[in-house]
């Protein structure tokens, strides 16, 4: 009997619906092979879903979002509405979606894969054999925190304001994700923060020194985020997994993903307690190259993989979609974010169908 899965597809701006095509071209080859079928459905967000409706996250697409199994995301944003108010830009629906499917934890891998070593801007014997996953808090911090706003103070002065702040329930749920995904690879769990100036740092160290008890088999360390950036490019392989808050987070993780060579190889899960979770890549929606068939396809349909195996439990179909990609990538197949001397230069529509030979033994 086939499974049969619900897909909320949201292609967004730039390059997205070039490289969600690539990613359910892909998906339907796998599900033909497995006996697995999926009813995609599409929806708007982003720039898209603001010049069709005036808004970045449309109340319906959160609706669809929510009635699926899980939801896969190409890119948002674009020089276009950069000028927009601040609640009204493409980055607002994003932050949105993942408030209102709950989604807390964000699973970003730094992985340098054999046959891209070289396209790393660090020495080799830097970053061969780095895998690293970033474990990043997404629904608090100072992105979420209030009050937040640009005001007029008593002298007429502007005065900006964000707020970071967390809760003990906060930094648990997200400690306790990353302690058991640091149980399942390496054993080693790197905590970073800036306890030494931030109060909210501090209950954060706290609570995370205190979960370790839990977790008697992984080793805690904890790095204030200064030097885990130092660290990350010095000695990139002494990380297994690193836990760290959302702003932190998500500097560190592109940090990350620029040790791989490119960020265009990497994808992102984004889970919450229950529900359906979100499945992006890193990278944005590159408008300046949007539409000339020379996106790199690749960190999309890595999402799909790992959709298939955090998101639906489908660990084979997974496999076999990143089998195909390193595959594609042994045979010098390359676009030209990760291109270099004497491999084949592909578009994003011929690297789709490479992949589509390579999943099918071609």
């Amino acid at each position: 009997m086939a499974q049969h899965y619900r897909i909320t597809l949201l292609p967004g701006d730039g390059i997205g619906p070039e490289i969600m095509a690539v990613a359910v071209d892909v998906l339907k080859v796998v599900g033909e092979q497995l006996n697995i079928t999926f009813e995609f459905t599409e929806a708007l967000i982003g720039g898209a879903a603001i010049d069709a409706t005036g808004e970045p996250l449309p109340a319906q697409t959160l609706e669809i979002c929510r009635d699926s199994d899980a939801v896969l995301l190409a890119a948002i944003g674009g020089y276009k509405w950069d000028t927009l108010s601040r609640h009204l830009r493409p980055e607002t629906g994003l932050l949105g979606l993942r408030a209102g499917l709950g989604l807390f934890a964000n699973l970003r891998p730094a992985t340098i894969l054999p046959q891209l070593i070289d396209a790393s801007s660090l020495k080799r014997e830097v970053v061969e054999g780095v895998d690293i996953m970033v474990v990043r808090e997404l629904t608090g911090g100072i992105y979420f925190g209030q009050p937040r706003g640009i005001f007029t103070t008593e002298t007429g002065e502007k005065r900006g304001v964000n707020t970071m702040a967390y809760t003990e329930a906060e930094i648990d749920r997200i400690g306790r994700v990353a302690f058991e995904t640091a149980r399942k690879r390496g054993k080693k769990l790197c905590s970073v923060d800036k306890s030494n100036v931030l109060e909210v740092s501090q209950l954060w160290r706290d609570r995370m020194t205190q979960l370790a008890a839990e977790y008697p088999d992984v080793e805690l360390s904890h790095l204030y985020v200064d030097n885990a950036a130092m660290q990350l490019l010095r000695a990139p392989k002494q990380f297994d997994t690193i836990v760290t808050g959302n702003l932190f987070g998500d500097i560190l993780s592109d940090a990350a993903a620029m040790l791989t060579g490119s960020i265009g190889m990497l994808p992102s899960a984004s889970l919450g307690e229950k529900g359906p979770g979100l499945f992006e890549p890193v990278h944005g929606s590159a408008p300046d190259i949007a539409g000339q068939d020379k996106a790199n396809p690749l960190a999309q349909v890595l999402s799909a993989a790992m959709m298939l195996r955090y998101g639906l439990n489908q660990p084979t179909a997974a496999d076999r979609i990143e089998q195909a990609v390193l595959r594609v990538l042994d045979q010098g197949d390359r676009t030209g974010d990760i291109m270099s001397e004497g491999m084949n230069p592909l578009g994003c529509r011929a690297m789709g169908n490479a992949l589509i030979q390579a999943l099918s033994g071609g």
